[in-house]
């Protein structure tokens, strides 16, 4: 079979790509090697400002009719501190506060709509061999009890960063104290304002929590590995996700008390260790987006949005000069993507990569609280700076 796009991933990012690309008259091929729905680690909050690309992706009434209440105040909850300030809205007034969705309802409802465009999509279905060609790439994907040989004019890596994608990244070393391992879970009948999405602050990890769908609220954090061999150490915990629960409970009393009445949702998810940083968005003839492009510590909640939004972008480039890229010709696709990625997302990774630094250790966020007292309007200050209200478009 032939395709103009293979896309390897049909998460958000590789979804969105896929819709855009498939309007302008591509023919697109998604890969993705799960079966949907499934559930992920992900703090699901999506920003405002990616609200305009849901609605042009066809998807923004279903989204907004499923999704959780709009999230007007940030927190932070840090020791026995419960501090709140206003969340920095959207120039729209249609689009002023971002929302959150699981993963399960979000990923299907992108990736149908990726169908519905004209792409064609295998799933389950895994890449097990892809190599340049002529004028392209051969891609040989093992779906069921089938293998399918793909030829494709270009390919766009949207897996995952910590998944093996068609180039991955260099392997990880033995374990270290400091990985970041990231757990996620729901809860019903929890006591978190509606409108709230507080930071967690705890010695040796950060989180957040969310009204999502259908009454649940997420919980979502990450934990420095040491951190928590010392929680499953004090309280004799066998259970990852149990220990930090407990770890989370007894240092952050926001936390604890939002949780005082809730019950556990499902099963814990699990991840990681989780790899924050600038990567790259174009190698070897590929164009990567999402996660494989840079990803920012989940401390600030703008994955699932950059993962939109540098999707869009990446398509927005591709089809501009897609005479020239569909002849074989990306490299000023390519040039425009990564300048225009840099300047839309590298300041927040590089804001992300702060905040976690000051979360995860008490010594250095404990004096801030003094400070975010007497001005709460840093926590709306620190949103700001974290992408909330920033909206990613070509250059012209």
């Amino acid at each position: 079979m032939s395709t103009d796009a293979l896309i390897i991933g049909g998460g958000p990012g590789g979804a969105t790509a896929a819709v855009l690309l498939a309007r302008a008259g591509w023919r697109v091929t998604v890969v993705e090697k799960a079966e949907f729905p499934r559930r992920k680690v992900c703090g699901e909050f999506i920003s405002a400002t990616s609200l305009p690309l849901l609605r042009e992706l066809g998807v923004d009434a279903a989204f907004l009719e499923a999704a959780g209440p709009t999230v007007r105040r940030v927190g932070f909850f840090a020791g026995d501190e419960i501090l709140t300030a206003a969340m920095p809205s959207g120039l729209d007034w249609m689009e002023r506060w971002g929302r959150a969705l699981g993963r399960e309802h979000l990923d299907t409802m992108l990736l149908d709509a990726a169908a519905r465009a004209g792409a064609t999509i295998h799933q389950p279905c895994k890449v097990m061999e892809l190599r340049k060609a002529q004028n392209g790439f051969v891609c040989v994907a093992s779906a069921a009890d089938k293998t399918i040989e793909l030829k494709a004019r270009l390919v766009i890596a949207a897996n995952g960063s910590w998944e093996r994608g068609p180039s991955p990244l260099p392997p990880l070393a033995a374990h270290r104290a400091s990985d970041l391992l990231a757990f996620k879970a729901h809860f019903r009948d929890c006591d978190l304002p509606a409108d709230l999405m507080p930071l967690l602050v705890f010695p040796g990890g950060y989180g957040g929590m969310v009204h999502s769908d259908d009454g649940r609220v997420s919980l979502s954090c990450c934990i420095r590995r040491d951190a928590l061999q010392r929680a499953r150490e004090k309280h004799r915990e066998q259970h990852a996700a149990t220990a930090t629960l407990h770890h989370i409970a007894a240092t952050c009393g926001g936390a604890r008390d939002a949780l005082k009445r809730a019950t556990l949702d499902g099963a814990w998810l699990s991840a990681g260790p989780i790899r924050p940083g600038l990567r790259r968005r174009y190698g070897d003839g590929m164009f990567f987006a999402g996660n494989a492009a840079g990803e920012a510590h989940p401390v600030v909640a703008e994955g699932i949005s950059m993962a939109i939004q540098s999707a869009g972008l990446l398509a927005r480039h591709l089809i501009a000069r897609q005479d020239d890229v569909l002849a074989g010709s990306t490299a000023e696709a390519a040039r425009g993507y990564d300048a225009d990625w840099r300047t839309g997302f590298a300041p927040r990774i590089r804001a992300a990569a702060v905040f976690a630094h000051l979360a995860m250790r008490p010594q250095l966020s404990r004096p801030l609280v003094p400070l975010l007292k007497l001005f709460p309007q840093a926590l709306t200050l620190g949103a700001w700076f974290s992408g909330k209200t920033t909206k990613v478009v070509a250059a012209p």
